[in-house]
């Protein structure tokens, strides 16, 4: 096991190295950041820009070859140095402080999105397999495949105006506002228990849904799906010829090994529940991961695009090589020499 991890390891950091390199070359595709401030520059001084604006592509590093400026980049990004914004027209920000501060939140969202899901979305899927072709079954489906079949977005922008409306109620029956449908709290969650409980609900419970949403109907069909094609297996026929209750032969036998295909599908989905966080927080006006991307992306700002990028990738990288280690404790047969 050690050495599979370590072999994993290693083709990690080369996935990442190329990554970087990929990531790279599109964020210079954006175009110049510093073109527009330093046009606005020339236009102001045209005989003493030039010195100015050759300053500010120096200080960027922007004025070096392509693989120079890559190689630089690397090399400080990996001792953690991450830069700053190099727009001159504005106060340089620190990329790594921003990032962090950001991905706190983003994080925190997508894990509670995903282990709801997760949970949710399996404990559906069992139990509409064992009930196969009943109402319910083909009701779970109908939900699944609509929820499955909408884009994110307009998944987002349904809750928040659902949300809305239920404060819109519950401030005519004299009790103040709970769902937050715009903003996540600047200062954090404050005041005692009971109120940052109120709090925390109140603004996580709409953006969670409509990650959980999306996510929840992959989980409950392929999860449905694995429990079918074990339920009838001669190991699980031999269980119940032994006596066991069927609540023992759903859950110990047959669910254990039916979750292989799911924990292939959690490692997956990762990619997808982040850039679904983007859009989820830009329509709830969230000041994480996502408004961060939508905002330096219009500013053009490499630095932080290529963090975020980087960081996203890890992210992912990490949860395959968890799912990887996952199989072995599912499924006991399973060895990696």
């Amino acid at each position: 096991m050690i050495a599979y991890i370590v072999r994993r390891l290693a083709v990690s950091i080369l996935l990442l190295l190329v990554a970087s390199f990929l990531c790279f070359a599109l964020v210079q595709m954006l175009g110049d950041p510093i073109a527009e401030w330093a046009a606005g520059q020339r236009q102001r001084n045209p005989n003493g820009a030039a010195q100015a604006v050759a300053d500010a592509y120096s200080r960027a590093g922007l004025d070096k070859p392509f693989l120079t400026r890559y190689l630089n980049w690397l090399g400080n990004f990996v001792r953690g140095d991450w830069g700053t914004t190099v727009n001159p027209g504005r106060t340089p920000e620190n990329v790594q402080a921003k990032i962090l501060h950001a991905s706190v939140i983003t994080l925190r969202l997508i894990l509670f999105a995903t282990v709801l899901a997760i949970v949710v979305g399996m404990l559906t899927g069992v139990v509409t397999s064992v009930r196969h072709n009943s109402a319910l079954d083909y009701g779970v489906t109908g939900f699944s495949f609509l929820v499955f079949s909408m884009p994110i977005f307009s998944v987002a922008v349904l809750l928040k105006i659902a949300g809305i409306n239920f404060n819109n109620l519950l401030q005519a029956g004299g009790l103040k506002r709970w769902l937050v449908t715009a903003g996540y709290p600047p200062g954090g969650f404050t005041g005692g228990l009971g109120h940052l409980i109120w709090q925390f609900t109140g603004v996580y419970l709409l953006p969670t849904l409509s990650l959980l949403l999306i996510s929840f109907a992959s989980y409950t069909r392929f999860q449905r799906a694995s429990m079918l094609d074990v339920v009838n297996a001669d190991y699980v026929r031999t269980a119940r010829a032994k006596g066991l209750t069927e609540r023992r032969v759903v859950w110990v036998h047959a669910f254990r090994n039916a979750l292989i295909p799911i924990v292939t599908v959690a490692a997956l989905n990762m990619g997808s529940v982040i850039s679904g966080a983007v859009i989820t927080e830009t329509v709830f006006g969230w000041q994480g991961m996502g408004s961060l991307l939508v905002t330096y992306v219009n500013r053009k700002e490499p630095y932080m695009i290529l963090a975020f990028l980087m960081v996203t990738a890890v992210f992912v990288i990490l949860a395959n090589l968890l799912a990887d280690l996952a199989y072995a404790w599912i499924d006991p047969r399973i060895r990696f020499d």
